[in-house]
Formats: structure tokens, sequence, C-alpha cells
């Protein structure tokens, strides 16, 4: 008797499943790259028509103070009576740099000249300020803010005194009581004087940022890793505390410059501040005064020019504002 067949059941086999290769698998996200506070800040600022057209301003005035001879070949103290008071000559606009473009003063002097040539102490009287204030003021406000206790207390007061005193008022008694009393004084020496006088009034506010900064700065996580770990204070200071609490300190130092350019033209059209030989926006206006009537031109120009070159600094200033606080974006 034969064994009955033992019938086995046969699975459909289903298809082996296609090997993943390197060329369907899905591509990896690509990482974007980390931006720190300043390159973030230039992304930010390369987007705003403000800070293009105030930077724009701001690099040609720079160029007008650097490279003078560039836009006119008159020199600003040449002195021809005969063409004393003499005005605009709109035909010279097209006889670029030959002079007459913007008329002559009382003494036959090229106003268009003296203009351009008038950038350049504006310029550095502003510049050589500025950083003299956040150097000397920054300096003094890290130890204020660092440190703290009694040497706190010692600076903040010492600061008191020059804050107390109105900028104009103590740049009046100071250029008055230490300005040269020769009749023809070098050029180096007024503009320095005028220099010191911007930084000794202005240091106080400077000092005041920088210590805010400091002491908000100092409270962060990585400062007090930082310490923990054994780094020196002067390590600390340079490399964690001072590049998060400079921002501010560049702020106000830009739209400070155009108030220095200002109160620079202030001082020289009172009479005690840049003086001859010196070429300066304030010195054309303070010349000017006496002659609104037959030659208005001759305050018109420098005039505009001051105020150009003023507000152009103040919109860089509220720009950069803009860009380093995350608040106001």
């Amino acid at each position: 008797m034969s064994s009955p067949e033992v019938a086995t059941a046969t699975s459909p086999t289903e298809p082996p499943a296609a090997p993943v290769t390197p060329a369907a698998a899905e591509p990896a996200p690509r990482k974007e790259k980390s931006r720190g506070l300043w390159s973030d800040a230039w992304y930010e600022l390369r987007r705003k028509p403000l800070f293009v057209v105030s930077a724009i301003l701001i690099a040609f005035f720079v160029l007008m103070a650097a490279f003078p001879q560039l836009f006119s070949s008159v020199d600003p103290g040449y002195k021809d009576l005969n063409r004393s008071l003499t005005p605009p000559d709109f035909g010279a606009w097209f006889q670029f740099g030959q002079g007459g473009q913007f008329g002559y003063d009382v003494q036959g002097q090229d106003i268009y000249a003296r203009v351009i040539y008038g950038a350049r102490a504006s310029i550095v009287v502003g510049v050589c300020a500025v950083l003299g204030n956040m150097l000397l003021g920054g300096f003094f406000g890290i130890l204020s803010g660092y440190l703290g206790g009694w040497i706190d207390s010692v600076l903040a007061r010492f600061g008191d005194v020059f804050l107390g005193l109105p900028f104009v008022l103590g740049a009046l008694v100071i250029l008055s009581t230490f300005a040269p009393v020769q009749s023809n004084p070098s050029a180096f020496r007024i503009t320095s004087l005028v220099i010191l006088t911007f930084i000794a009034l202005g240091w106080p506010s400077f000092a005041r940022i920088m210590r805010a900064a400091v002491l908000s700065t100092k409270q962060l996580d990585y400062v007090h890793a930082a310490k923990a770990l054994g780094a020196k204070p002067g390590r600390i200071i340079f490399r964690h505390v001072l590049p998060n609490a400079v921002a501010p300190m560049v702020v106000v130092g830009t739209i400070t410059l155009g108030g220095y350019i200002g109160a620079e033209a202030t001082l020289s059209f009172l009479g005690v501040g840049l003086r001859e030989p010196v070429v300066s926006w304030g010195i054309m206006i303070g010349d000017s005064r006496q002659y609104m009537e037959p030659a208005p031109y001759m305050m018109a120009f420098p005039a505009a020019f001051l105020v150009i070159a003023v507000l152009s600094f103040v919109m860089l200033g509220d720009a950069v504002r803009d860009a380093l606080d995350p608040k106001l974006r």
C-alpha cells in the first residue's frame, strides 16, 4: 500500500526589495553657516536704502577730503580782488575744476575750491574726536563696568564733572583760554586744540555707554564659564566682553561724528574754533554773515555741504543702530 502523497501548500513568492542606491537616497539638507553679530549686521545693512545712500555720500565726502585736487585745481587761498563778490558762473559748471562755479567771496577767493578743501578740516576733526572719545571713554567704561566698587564710583563722579558742563559753553571756555595768541598760528596746532577739546568734553558719554554694555555682557553664561575655567581678567575683557559691548559705541560714535562736524562749524562761526590758515565750512559761513544781502551764495554753498554731511552721518548711524539691534528690525 503506497503512502499517500503529502501535498505541501506553496505560498506565492514576493519579489525582492530593490536595493537603495546612493543616487536614489535623498540629499542631506545643507546647513547654513551661522553668522555672527557683525556679519549679520552687514547682511541687513546691504538691504537698507538708507544705508546705501548715506554710505555713498560719506564716501564722496571722504574722497573729497582726502584728494581735493581731484575736484578742483584752484588754490583755495589765492585772492584776486578784481573778482570780489563775483556771482556764480553757471557756464563754469561745464569746466570742471577750473573755478567760478560757486562764485567768489569778498577777497576774491574761489568759493568752490574753498568748499572742496573745507571738507578736510571738518571731517578730520569729527573722525579724530570720535576715535579719541571711543578709546578714552571705552577704556574708562570698561574699568568702571567690569571692576565696579570704588573704582566705578570715582570714575562716575569724575565724569559727572564734565557732563555737568554744557558742550558749547565748555568748548568756548577751553578754546578761548588756550587758543593760540599768534596772528597766524599753525593749522596743526589749531586743529589739534579743537580735537582735544571735543575729547575732553565728550568722553564721559562714551564711558557711560560702554559701562552699561559691559555690565550687561559680563553677566552672560560664557563669561561666567571663562571665569570658572581660570581665564585672566584681561583675556575675558578683550576676548569675550569687548567684542559684544562695542556695538553701542559704534552706533553712538557714528551719530556723534555728524554732531562734531556741526559743532566745529558752530565754534568756527563764533570765532573760537578753527581759524585761518585752516579752510573749513564753519569759517566760510562765519565770513559770509555780513554779506547775506549782496552775496547770499557765500553762505548757501558751504552751508548746503555742511547740512548734507551731517545728515549723511546721522542717517548712517540710524541704519547701523537698526542693524545691530534685533528688536528694531
